[in-house]
């Protein structure tokens, strides 16, 4: 009996013990960290820099957890949106110093104005944006095949500056009607864009065809004689009619493949442009057709003149080889009153077989 009751107290000690253990609590999850977007540091806001790769620096952001590894997410774009973006470095890793910067690998688009914005990520948690920050890329031209660009400003051209001419913050002034910006295009463009923005232009002005561009097959040629040539031309007087808009373009065939505005055309595209404003002139070809149109300001502001005309038959379409590309005209010399617009300044010029980048040339808008 006595090793009977020992034996039962053993059990119920045993049993009260493994009633009361307590089962061993869960781990607990680490609480997401608090951050504090980072803050833009450089460059300063809309600078004009003279590089197409800046380096973009902020200064780090915070976080409620100091231990835990860091990366950045830089965002740069032509547009305050970032749809699309043109360049991006994901992953930077933060400066223990305080600040950590990104460089683009590749050329940003010229003589532009950018935007840019930053955050951070530390474990599985991100920060907001960083404020949005801009600068203007460098103001400088290029020519290569199938492109051309020339701001025209800083005393700069990738063509050649022929006769009197002046340049300026605004582009380069044609002070006579003897001079005129060269260009050789690295290829023929059968079909494609010329655009630039103009200032000077008034009415009355001397000559009966002025002409603020030309593309011909020849640099030295008369231009009357090519079967490949197209000019634009704000008429002057006697202009039949005067201040009218009009333009010529021989796309194969001097006796077939000819179009040019008549009388009655002519008539409806008389302007009395402004020599203080700015006027966005834009030439769009193809093998057998030409469309002029003039904005007011810049490429999106309101159209003033947009006319399109198209072979009907003959020559072989336009292919000048070589292509040549004038600012204004060499006409003068050999047809009295036909040359370029004088005092004209012109600036911001595309020649592409691509359509013109909206955002190109925007860091000249304040000038």
């Amino acid at each position: 009996m006595k090793k009977l009751s020992l034996v039962l107290c053993a059990v119920v000690f045993v049993s009260a013990c493994t009633k009361n253990k307590t089962a061993p609590a869960a781990p607990s999850t680490p609480a997401a960290p608090t951050l504090t977007a980072p803050a833009l540091d450089a460059p300063a806001d809309d600078l004009q820099l003279s590089t197409l790769r800046p380096e973009l620096t902020v200064v780090n952001g915070t976080s409620s957890l100091p231990a835990g590894t860091r990366t950045y997410e830089f965002q740069i774009a032509d547009n305050e949106s970032f749809s699309p973006v043109a360049a991006s470095g994901t992953g930077v890793a933060e400066n223990a110093g305080g600040k950590t910067t990104f460089t683009p690998t590749e050329d940003l688009q010229p003589t532009t104005r950018m935007y840019w914005r930053v955050r951070f990520t530390q474990g599985s948690t991100t920060s907001d944006w960083s404020k949005v920050g801009r600068f203007k890329t460098r103001l400088v031209g290029y020519s290569k095949p199938g492109e051309l660009y020339d701001p025209l400003v800083r005393g700069e051209t990738v063509g050649t500056a022929v006769g009197s001419y002046t340049f300026g913050e605004k582009g380069i002034r044609l002070n006579d009607v003897y001079s005129y910006v060269l260009y050789q295009l690295p290829q023929t463009l059968t079909n494609g864009e010329i655009s630039m923005e103009v200032e000077g232009l008034r009415p009355n002005g001397p000559g009966g065809k002025p002409k603020i561009f030309q593309m011909l097959d020849s640099a030295t040629a008369i231009p009357s004689s090519s079967k490949h040539m197209i000019n634009a031309q704000y008429r002057g007087t006697p202009g039949n009619p005067d201040n009218s808009v009009a333009f010529k373009a021989v796309l194969g065939s001097l006796s077939s493949a000819v179009v040019e505005p008549d009388i009655a055309k002519r008539g409806q595209s008389v302007l009395m442009l402004d020599p203080s404003r700015t006027y966005f002139w834009q030439g769009k070809w193809t093998e057998h057709s030409f469309r002029l149109v003039v904005r007011d300001g810049s490429s999106d502001g309101s159209v003033l003149y947009d006319y399109t005309m198209t072979t009907t038959g003959g020559g072989n379409g336009f292919a000048p080889n070589p292509h040549y590309v004038f600012l204004g005209s060499n006409y003068e010399k050999f047809t009295p009153l036909t040359g370029s617009f004088p005092g004209m300044t012109v600036r911001n010029v595309w020649i592409s077989s691509n359509p013109r980048p909206a955002s190109l040339g925007s860091a000249l808008r304040d000038k």
